[in-house]
Parts: structure tokens; C-alpha cells; sequence
């Protein structure tokens, strides 16, 4: 078992700038695929990024690459996203997902049904 608490969301102008945090307890973090999924008003959750356990693969969504960075530190049990140049679309609830994946590739760590485990989500609010 693996709980997940976000944080690091906010208001924030269109160009700005945040970092959301995922604290990870539980079984061990290390092991697991870490992703990063949003949520707007009346639409589907939706794919952002995602970190392998080991860090060394990463995967973005087109609509955030180039602008968002995710990355991991296991030592503090901790996923991160870094979100840049943000735009109004960007506006949604942010979850953090794990699962210990056992397939590979950006159509594997972007399936929202593979990820067992949730955060309750931080909401990210863009203003133009």
C-alpha cells in the first residue's frame, strides 16, 4: 500500500510558474512508476508525465512538452513537477498516481487505468 498527498498547487498568472510536490508513504516508493495526471471541469483525467522508478525514463504529454519537468527523489520518497510558461488550458486538479508498471513505453505509463494508487489532487488555476 502506497499513500500519496500533492501539494504545491495555486493561482498563478499565465507565464508563471510552479512546482507540485507528491510525498509518497507506505511500501516502498522506490519501486514504483510515478505519474502526474489532471483533471479539468467536466473532462476526462488526462495523461501529464510520468518518471520510471529509476528515474532514467521520462514521458511528457504533447500539450506540456517542453514547459513541464517531472522528477524524483527517492531518498525523500518524493516525486516532483515542475510546470512552466503556464497557460490558461493548464487549469485543472492534479493527481499523482504509482504503480510498480510491469510494461513499458509512453502507452504504458499513460494509461490512466494502469495506476493503482492516488493522491486527493491540488488544484492548479491559471488566469489569463
Amino acid at each position: 500500500q502506497v499513500q500519496l498527498v500533492e501539494s504545491g498547487g495555486g493561482l498563478v498568472q499565465a507565464g508563471g510558474s510552479l512546482r507540485l510536490s507528491c510525498a509518497a508513504s507506505g511500501r516502498a516508493f522506490s519501486s514504483y512508476a510515478m505519474g502526474w495526471f489532471r483533471q479539468a471541469p467536466g473532462k476526462e483525467r488526462e495523461f501529464v508525465a510520468a518518471i520510471s522508478w529509476h528515474g532514467g525514463s521520462t514521458y511528457y504529454a504533447d500539450s506540456v512538452k517542453g514547459r513541464f519537468t517531472i522528477s524524483r527523489d527517492n531518498a525523500k520518497n518524493t516525486v516532483y513537477l515542475q510546470m512552466n510558461s503556464l497557460k490558461p488550458e493548464d487549469t485543472a486538479v492534479y493527481y499523482c498516481a504509482a504503480d510498480d508498471l510491469y510494461c513499458s513505453g509512453y502507452g504504458c505509463y499513460a494509461d490512466v487505468v494502469l495506476y493503482d494508487y492516488w493522491g486527493q489532487g491540488t488544484q492548479v488555476t491559471v488566469s489569463s
